[in-house]
């Protein structure tokens, strides 16, 4: 293939996607035994890394950042649905799930993701550059959202139990949506620029990158069909990623109670199989010293799962006859301002380096621990 020859999708990128869809129509409705778990594992991973590798097909042919937009708003799309089917299928037991998960949503991309990415862009490049006035712009808005969203419900007297009246939801619902809309905006059109990656400024003693090492931004770009293809793909991956979590979610709610854990850690365990797609995907972007499009995946995910996902709760409350509790905690509260807290202080710094890596990764962590032992 020369250089001006658009790239061609690989043949497992082909083949897996229906090869999981296939696993995952044989395992629908069933309790997967010793024989059927491992295929199902096996399936999940197969489609998390072909879903991260047409991604990356499509935010190479449409730019940044549509591309990590494209990934954020389908991964949320289906999680909205499957927070939605388990609800509805779970009576008062799911009040908290649609919280659980979305407040594991925030704590998994706001300090894993973030965290991760981090360290491994600072381990391999030791310095790397950012867009404060992007990064710290999605930071603001994630913040408005997820008080209102989350934290309100906790304070508000109207109605009882970390609920909302049904007026208080529609303007949870309605705010979200605006103020998500109004950052696609920002981000696509308005100052488009402030969510590009930024070239690194170079750092004494570092070795000097060779051609291989460099961006690939002068890659040879996809053609139309393969870019259509790779988005069909794409979507067929989610799909599968987030049904074959939901297969598996039967032995993962039978192990935390076998092992005396709160229901929450179901909540956190679906958010950290539908978010590995764009784990993988910020990691490698991190590697590639695209530090801010890693910040583009952990915070545009965030935003999304709260912006589409408190509005279609909204509409979904209509016929959902159970609780819809969404007010956190005093744990989660912690948990959230020391986030919004170590988050404010990562960003205005411009430049990250291994300790604000570590400083997320420990926050992430404590999280995790808090969850099994509250």
């Amino acid at each position: 293939m020369t250089a001006s020859a658009a790239p061609v999708l690989p043949r497992w990128s082909l083949a897996v996607p229906p090869a999981a869809i296939v696993v995952l129509i044989v395992s629908w409705g069933r309790s997967p035994g010793a024989v059927l778990l491992p295929l199902v594992c096996l399936a999940l991973g197969g489609a998390v890394i072909a879903a991260v590798h047409h991604a990356e097909v499509v935010a190479h042919r449409v730019g940044e950042p549509f591309g990590t937009l494209i990934l954020a708003i389908a991964v949320t799309v289906i999680e909205v649905a499957l927070i939605v089917t388990l609800m509805a299928s779970g009576g008062d037991q799911a009040a908290t799930l649609a919280r659980d998960t979305v407040f594991a949503a925030v704590m998994i991309t706001c300090n894993g993701v973030v965290g991760l990415a981090l360290l491994v862009g600072a381990l391999r490049h030791r310095v790397q550059d950012f867009s404060i006035e992007g990064s710290g712009g999605a930071l603001a808005v994630l913040a408005a959202l997820v008080t209102l969203c989350l934290v309100l419900p906790t304070v508000t007297i109207s109605a009882p139990g970390g609920t909302l009246t049904p007026g208080q939801l529609a303007f949870a619902g309605v705010a979200s949506l605006a103020l998500y809309g109004v950052f696609v905006f920002v981000q696509t059109v308005r100052h488009r620029d402030y969510f590009l990656p930024v070239q690194s400024l170079p750092v004494q003693s570092l070795p000097v990158k060779g051609p291989e090492e460099t961006d690939d931004e002068h890659a040879p770009l996809p053609s139309t069909r393969t870019t259509f293809l790779s988005l069909g793909l794409l979507l067929v991956c989610l799909i599968a990623v987030v049904g074959l979590a939901k297969t598996v979610s039967p032995t993962l709610e039978s192990a935390v109670e076998s092992a005396g854990a709160p229901l929450s850690v179901v909540g956190v365990a679906i958010a950290l199989l539908v978010l590995l797609p764009e784990t993988v995907a910020a990691v490698r972007a991190a590697a590639r010293d695209r530090l801010q499009t890693s910040l583009n995946l952990a915070l545009g995910s965030a935003l999304a799962s709260i912006g589409l996902t408190i509005p279609s709760l909204a509409v979904a409350s209509i016929w959902l006859t159970g609780p819809l509790v969404l007010g956190l905690g005093p744990t989660e509260i912690v948990f959230l301002v020391l986030t919004l807290v170590v988050g404010m202080l990562t960003l205005i710094t411009r430049r990250a380096t291994v300790l604000q890596g570590a400083v997320h990764l420990v926050v992430f962590c404590a999280f995790l621990f808090t969850a099994f032992t509250p």
